[in-house]
């Protein structure tokens, strides 16, 4: 079963890319206490829509994310090197934060995961993304297989609440 609204995000220690340093592990309550952040996933680093349409999305929108006071966070099951990687080759902007997940586990504790043998990627995460504040999930987008229309940064920005404007 999925987290949902309402659920605290399971606590899970993960790689952190972040502004061309090298990748550090942290723990995912850290990353998300205190703090309004977005969190979208991809399916796979260097994958066509995740590379040409999804994280790009994310980057041009940054600032505006950024201007709300909101986070933002990417993350794909990937190692941290293929990360850093993607980060470097898509000019990820500073303070935009991408997660390796490289085993799942914080995939699966989400219970986000899709199995992708057939496609010889194994297990991902699904294409998703979720607002969440001080650690708690306030809103969760889910794509259906293939799709690409409710967890892109566009989208994000327009389902965001009122109150995670900073006036």
């Amino acid at each position: 079963m999925s987290i949902q609204i309402g659920q605290t995000l399971p606590d899970v220690e993960v790689a952190v890319i972040e502004d061309g340093t090298p990748p550090q592990r942290l723990s995912t309550a850290s990353l998300f206490a205190h703090a309004r952040v977005v969190l979208f996933a991809v399916p796979g680093a260097f994958t066509p829509t995740c590379s040409d349409h999804h994280l790009p999305g994310y980057v041009q929108h940054y600032r505006e994310f950024r201007e709300r006071g909101i986070q933002v966070i990417g993350m794909a099951v990937n190692d941290a090197y293929v990360m850093q990687a993607w980060a470097a080759v898509q000019q990820v902007p500073a303070g935009l934060r991408l997660l390796a997940d490289g085993n799942a586990s914080f995939t699966r504790a989400l219970g986000l995961e899709f199995d992708g043998t057939a496609y010889g990627m194994g297990l991902r995460a699904r294409r998703f993304a979720l607002y969440a504040e001080d650690g708690v999930v306030r809103q969760l987008h889910v794509e259906a297989p293939g799709e690409f229309r409710v967890s892109t940064a566009e989208a994000v920005l327009q389902a965001l609440p009122d109150h995670a404007v900073v006036l």
